[in-house]
């Protein structure tokens, strides 16, 4: 057991990672239906002593969709044939999306549309009241 490296100021002890084991629906053939290849990858975000509060909460707001109610984070493959090589692709993934997720934002810095741009959509409005005036005037005109 050893560490694994998401960036330069994170790493994480693998003892806080755990796998679990199931039939994968993926490639294998006849040994699909025998051998539970399909790996899920288990972390706590929310527990893990890796972990600045900071970065955990980076981790919960990117990666809502993978984390759980109780702050267990998910990862699974099942695309290669076997346990091994799928343990490796979870693993993967599991530093790209943290990486990723902790990956500083830029911060937006507010700008205003410039003159040109203010004259173009009022151009546009311009032209769209215009075209319905006078499809209105076609429409009256057609009851008449």
């Amino acid at each position: 057991m050893g560490v694994i490296e998401i960036n330069d100021k994170v790493s994480i002890d693998e003892r806080e990672i755990s796998f679990t084991y199931s039939q994968s629906p993926g490639p294998g053939g006849q040994n699909v239906n025998k051998v539970a290849t399909k790996v899920t990858l288990w972390f706590d975000v929310i527990n893990s002593p890796s972990l600045a509060r900071h970065q955990r909460q980076c981790i919960l707001a990117e990666l809502t969709s993978r984390v759980s109610r109780d702050g267990m984070l998910r990862v699974v493959s099942w695309r290669h044939r076997t346990q091994a090589a799928n343990r490796r692709d979870t693993l993967e993934r599991f530093v790209k999306l943290l990486a990723a997720a902790l990956r500083p934002r830029p911060i937006r810095k507010k700008t205003k549309p410039s003159r040109a741009a203010r004259e173009r959509r009022l151009q546009d409005k311009r032209h769209r009241s215009r075209r319905k005036r006078i499809r209105r005037e076609r429409f009256r005109g057609d009851e008449e």
